[in-house]
C-alpha cells in the first residue's frame, strides 16, 4: 500500500479561476433559491441585517481556515489540521462526520432531482434521471480534479450570473420603475406589515439560525487547496472575497426580493427568485429558476462527491480510515473512497423507500452537526495553532485579522447558534441527535483504535 501511494499523488491541477469558482459556488446553494423564504418569514425585513452579522463571522471562519490553508494546504483540510494540533480524535471525529455530510447531501440531491426534471417531464421516472446525473458526476470526478473544478467552475457561474441579473433587473424596477409602467417601487416595503423588526427582537434572533446553515460549505475552499496550482495566492484572495461574495449574493437578493414585495408574501408560491423575474417580465420565470435550481442541486452534489474521496483519502493517511481509502488511480482521484461513498449514498435512497420518513429527517439533522462541527474544529485548531507558531516564532503569511478576540468572538457566536436551535422545532431535532452521533463516534474510534493497540502490543509481545 505504501509504494502504491508513494507512486502517485493528488494533482495540483485547480487554476485560480476554479478557485474562485468554486469558492462562490461554495457559498451559494440551493438554500438561497429556496430556503431564504424560511429566513424571512422569521426574521421578517431585519434578515437582510441579520445575513450581513452573519456574513461577518462567516468571514472570521474562513480567515482562520486561511491561516490553516496557506500554511500547509491539504485535501484533508480542517480534519488534518484538527489531528495535528488537536490529537487524533478530533481529526477522526470531525472527518468522519464531514463526510456523513457529504454523503447525505449526495442523497438528498439524487432524491430531489428527479422532482426537478418532472417539472418539465412529469411522467419521467425519477429513478432515471437520479441515475443518469449521478454517472455523469461520477465520471466527472473520476477522470480528474481538473474536470470537477471546470464542471463546478460553470455551474457556480450560472448561479453567479443568475444572482446578478435578479439584483439589477429588481433595482431598476425599484429606483426607476422599470416595466413597472415608470413607477419606481422604492424601498417602502422594508418598513410596511410591521416595519423592519416586524418579527420582534425574538424573531430576528431566532432568524440567525437560518442564515447560518445558508452559508454551510464555505469551508469547502480549504479542501481544494491540497489541488490547488497556487495555494498561496488563490486561496487567500478566495477567502478574501467571501464577505464581498455575501453582501452581493445574499444582502444583494434578499433587499432587492423585500423592496419588490411585502415579506409576508414571499415564498407562499415557490421560489421568491420566480418572483422577481415574473415581475422583471422574464417568460417562462418558473421555468428558468427550475433550471437554476437543478445546476444548483447538481453543484452540490459533484462538490459532495469531491469531498467524499478527498475525506477518505486524508482519514487514511491518518490512520483513520481503512487503508484502502488511500489508494488513487492514474488521475490522481481517490477513486476507492468516491465510490464507497457512493455505494453508502445509493443505498440510503433505496432505504428512502422502505424507512418511516422521520428516518431521514433524523440523517439530514446530522448535517448540521457536521456543519458546526467543522466551522468549531477550524477555530479551535486556529488557536492552537497560533499558540504554536508563537512559541516558534514563526512567521505567519496570511494573518486572522483581530487574533484572538476574532477566534474568541466567533466560537461564541457559534455556541449562541446551538443555543437558539433549541427554541426552533425544526432544528431542536438536532439538539437531540448530536449526543447520539459523538457518542457513536467515540465507541467506534475506540474500537478501531483499541484493536490497533492490541495488535501493536502483541506484535511487541512477539518481538
Amino acid at each position: 500500500m505504501d509504494n502504491y501511494r508513494s507512486s502517485r499523488s493528488l494533482k495540483k491541477d485547480l487554476k485560480n479561476r476554479h478557485i474562485q469558482m468554486i469558492a462562490i459556488g461554495g457559498a451559494i446553494g440551493v438554500g438561497l433559491f429556496y430556503g431564504s423564504a424560511d429566513a424571512i418569514k422569521t426574521g421578517g425585513p431585519a434578515i437582510v441585517l441579520a445575513y450581513l452579522i452573519g456574513g461577518i463571522f462567516i468571514f472570521f471562519i474562513m480567515r482562520a481556515l486561511g491561516e490553516l490553508a496557506v500554511d500547509e494546504p491539504n485535501s484533508g483540510s480542517f480534519s488534518a489540521y484538527a489531528t495535528r494540533y488537536l490529537g487524533n480524535f478530533a481529526g477522526f471525529f470531525s472527518g468522519w462526520t464531514y463526510w456523513f455530510q457529504a454523503t447525505a447531501t449526495v442523497m438528498a440531491e439524487l432524491t430531489a432531482m428527479g422532482v426537478y426534471v418532472q417539472f418539465w417531464i412529469p411522467q419521467f421516472p425519477k429513478w432515471i434521471t437520479a441515475l443518469i446525473f449521478l454517472l455523469i458526476l461520477v465520471a466527472v470526478n473520476l477522470i480528474g480534479v481538473k474536470m470537477y473544478g471546470e464542471f463546478e467552475f460553470w455551474f457556480a457561474l450560472v448561479k453567479v450570473v443568475t444572482i446578478i441579473c435578479m439584483i439589477i433587473f429588481g433595482m431598476l424596477i425599484i429606483l426607476f420603475g422599470f416595466n413597472n409602467g415608470g413607477q419606481s417601487v422604492g424601498f417602502s416595503n422594508l418598513q410596511k406589515n410591521g416595519g423592519f423588526f416586524a418579527t420582534g427582537f425574538k424573531g430576528f434572533m431566532l432568524s440567525f439560525v437560518f442564515v447560518t446553515f445558508a452559508f454551510g460549505g464555505v469551508e469547502l475552499i480549504g479542501i481544494t487547496a491540497g489541488e490547488a496550482q497556487n495555494p498561496k495566492k488563490s486561496i487567500p484572495k478566495a477567502i478574501n472575497d467571501v464577505f464581498w461574495r455575501i453582501l452581493i449574493f445574499y444582502v444583494g437578493s434578499v433587499l432587492t426580493m423585500l423592496a419588490l414585495y411585502p415579506w409576508n408574501k414571499i415564498g407562499l408560491n415557490g421560489s421568491p427568485f420566480v418572483l422577481v423575474f415574473s415581475k422583471v417580465g422574464i417568460p417562462a420565470a418558473a421555468s428558468f429558476i427550475n433550471f437554476v435550481i437543478l445546476t444548483a442541486a447538481l453543484s452540490g452534489m459533484n462538490s459532495a462527491l469531491y469531498i467524499n474521496g478527498r475525506m477518505l483519502y486524508s482519514l487514511a493517511l491518518n490512520n483513520n480510515a481503512p487503508k484502502i481509502f488511500g489508494k488513487l488511480n492514474e488521475s490522481g482521484v481517490p477513486y476507492v473512497g468516491t465510490l464507497f461513498s457512493i455505494i453508502v449514498a445509493l443505498i440510503a435512497v433505496i432505504l428512502n423507500y422502505f424507512m418511516p420518513e422521520k428516518f431521514f429527517t433524523y440523517i439530514s439533522s446530522a448535517t448540521t452537526i457536521a456543519i458546526l462541527t467543522a466551522w468549531g474544529t477550524i477555530l479551535v485548531t486556529q488557536l492552537k495553532f497560533r499558540r504554536e507558531k508563537s512559541r516558534k516564532d514563526a512567521e505567519i503569511e496570511f494573518k486572522m485579522p483581530f487574533y484572538p478576540v476574532s477566534s474568541y468572538i466567533t466560537i461564541a457566536y457559534l455556541l449562541a447558534i446551538v443555543v437558539t436551535m433549541g427554541f426552533l422545532p425544526a432544528t431542536r431535532v438536532v439538539l437531540y441527535i448530536a449526543p447520539v452521533w459523538v457518542v457513536l463516534m467515540v465507541g467506534i474510534y475506540k474500537l478501531l483504535h483499541g484493536k490497533k493497540s492490541k495488535l501493536s502490543y502483541a506484535n511487541e509481545n512477539i518481538k
